[in-house]
């Protein structure tokens, strides 16, 4: 099927852009998150479409005075991946790789803004993630990360929040290939095995400089997959080797109470990161693991949904595991400590043995 794309040079099968091949799970997503310096204000977006499921959705989630309001959209996408509009939520490239912008008009909820991204650094290729199950693809995909900052302005039920690029900065990724999506599978793989998935993914922002580390384990506690980078102003992007962790758990929980992370250097000297939780953003607001609402569920030709979520209140069970936990970040590096914002994004499900875990939720 012929379709808008197709009028761009993008092509790299001899296909239209709209046939992504038979995974049903394909997907091609764009995630943003932004919040002032002390992490009061934040504000997240994801959008994704499905063109195996003829989907797209979206959504919007913004925290202040300890509720987080979450907007969701979605529709059928008719083909045309190049139409990034869902509801009342847009997405825009106005410059790729370097400016993004969100916009969001939603009168009967009370919410519109119009916020703008521009990278600090350029995007960096995450190493490509691929998980299996037995003899079957569970995920593969590949994922840009990009820190940046914001500019312009949130109202909601007639209060407004100014978004400037001094005060307010955030990262952007762009994930796509196969995940589970939409209705699950009709047929699981046997024999039957509790699910395991450890998660770690951590972006920073500094005033002058970016971190960003990213780690999979297995249920030894063996890292499948990791990542540690750090984007200086005028310098290229340089990869730390050797990342390690040490994690600290609340009590009986699974969240984190403190995180540190230690890398190494081209030159072999140490970076150490060190990461404290202040509050937790609940993903299933964006779709992530919600009953109802998540990704790649069919809703009907042009749906919503509003609700929120207060703060204080941490059910700690699906669909409530996978979490964006605004933090406080220090790096030591070169005799030299610095502060800074981020998020410390956690989904810790079934075993973990230097954890303790030993069950699907147990803590």
């Amino acid at each position: 099927m012929l379709t808008k794309a197709d009028d761009f040079p993008i092509h790299q099968l001899p296909v239209p852009i709209s046939e992504v091949g038979s995974e049903r799970n394909f997907y091609d997503r764009y995630f943003f998150n932004g919040y002032n310096e002390g992490g009061e204000v934040f504000f997240a977006t994801a959008m994704c479409v499905y063109p195996n499921l003829n989907l797209i959705d979206g959504s919007f989630v913004f925290v202040k005075d300890g509720i987080q309001h979450n907007f969701r959209y979605s529709r059928v996408l008719d083909q045309e991946r190049m139409n990034t509009k869902v509801g009342s939520l847009t997405v825009e490239v106005i410059e790729p790789l370097k400016k993004l912008r969100i916009s969001i008009n939603d009168e009967s909820n009370g919410i519109s803004a119009e916020l703008n991204f521009e990278g600090r650094f350029d995007p960096v290729q995450e190493p490509r993630m691929t998980l299996m199950n037995g003899p079957r693809v569970s995920m593969d995909s590949t994922r840009l990360t990009q820190h940046g900052r914001w500019t312009g302005k949130i109202n909601f039920k007639g209060t407004s929040v100014e978004v400037s690029p001094k005060s307010f900065m955030g990262t952007r990724d762009r994930s796509w290939g196969v995940r589970p999506v939409g209705s699950p599978d009709s047929q699981a793989m046997v024999p039957l095995k509790l699910p395991q998935f450890y998660w770690l993914w951590a972006p920073a922002n500094f005033e002058t400089f970016s971190s960003h580390v990213y780690f999979v384990d297995n249920e030894e506690g063996e890292m499948t997959h990791s990542h540690s980078v750090l984007q200086e102003n005028k310098k290229e992007t340089e990869i730390l080797s050797t990342p390690k962790k040490i994690i600290t758990y609340e009590e009986n929980s699974r969240r984190i109470a403190r995180a540190e992370v230690i890398s190494r250097k081209n030159d072999g000297s140490e970076v150490k990161l060190i990461i404290q939780p202040k509050y937790r953003m609940f993903m299933c607001g964006l779709g992530y693991m919600h009953p109802d609402w998540g990704h790649g569920m069919y809703q009907g030709e042009n749906e919503s949904m509003y609700d929120s979520y207060d703060l204080k209140e941490d059910p700690h069970d699906p669909p409530f595991l996978h979490v964006q936990a605004i933090s406080n970040f220090t790096i030591t590096m070169n005799n030299q400590t610095y502060r800074g914002t981020g998020v410390l994004e956690e989904l810790l499900i079934g075993k973990h043995k230097p954890s303790g875990f030993e069950g699907l939720l147990d803590r």
